[in-house]
């Protein structure tokens, strides 16, 4: 029997990012998900039935069968969808009405991961692995953007686990929404993350998760 939730996705950071929330609200709620994976070295995502889900063409896309086949896209707005959906609890998030200041720190670090990380290490990853040609200045320009990005991240770790909430903050979408691109740090020749020792700490505190690891693990 099919659940009411369908991730089409891949194994890339933006894809982990929603099986990783989806496998945290499994073990939570007991929520279920079936998956499709999309061939992207085959340019899947490009074909008409897929551009109908996603005019972009790009994975992740969620389909949500509960609420008449609703889609969505965007890894950081399917996260945003299902935590609103499915998190009745606020287990992962902070709620907007009781809690606005912490909603609202939240959702600053899940834009901060959506317009900074995510595009800057994505271009850093192209120009040193994928680029037809070398050059240099493309290799330079991004994996210094990202080096710079972790370096905030290092800044606002400081004194904290996790990076919104109150106190030492609490594990949210705003962790899993920028992880899952560190995860591929080396694909950006940053070789380890020892010069952001806060950031390192948090990392292995994150992807140390049951729940991330089996979420990487999908499809």
């Amino acid at each position: 029997m099919s659940s009411g939730l369908l991730l089409y996705t891949s194994p890339t950071p933006n894809g982990h990012k929603v099986s990783v929330f989806l496998e945290e609200l499994k073990a939570a709620y007991g929520t279920q998900y079936d998956v499709e994976k999309i061939d992207i070295s085959k340019n899947t995502q490009k074909e008409p039935w897929f551009i109908k889900l996603n005019p972009n063409g790009r994975i992740p896309v969620l389909v949500d069968r509960n609420r008449n086949n609703f889609n969505v896209f965007e890894s950081a707005a399917i996260l945003l969808y299902l935590q609103q959906h499915y998190d009745k609890e606020n287990k992962f998030a902070f709620d907007r009405d009781a809690d606005p200041d912490n909603y609202s720190e939240m959702l600053q670090w899940i834009f901060f991961a959506h317009g900074g990380v995510g595009p800057m290490q994505g271009q850093a990853h192209h120009f040193h692995r994928y680029a037809p040609e070398d050059i240099p200045y493309g290799k330079k320009r991004y994996t210094d953007e990202t080096k710079r990005l972790y370096g905030v991240l290092e800044i606002r770790l400081q004194d904290r686990d996790y990076l919104a909430g109150p106190g030492r903050g609490v594990y949210s979408l705003a962790d899993l929404n920028v992880v899952p691109w560190i995860r591929y740090h080396k694909n950006a020749t940053i070789e380890t993350l020892d010069e952001w020792p806060r950031l390192k700490d948090w990392f292995t505190r994150v992807v140390g998760r049951p729940q991330f690891q089996a979420g990487i693990n999908v499809p």
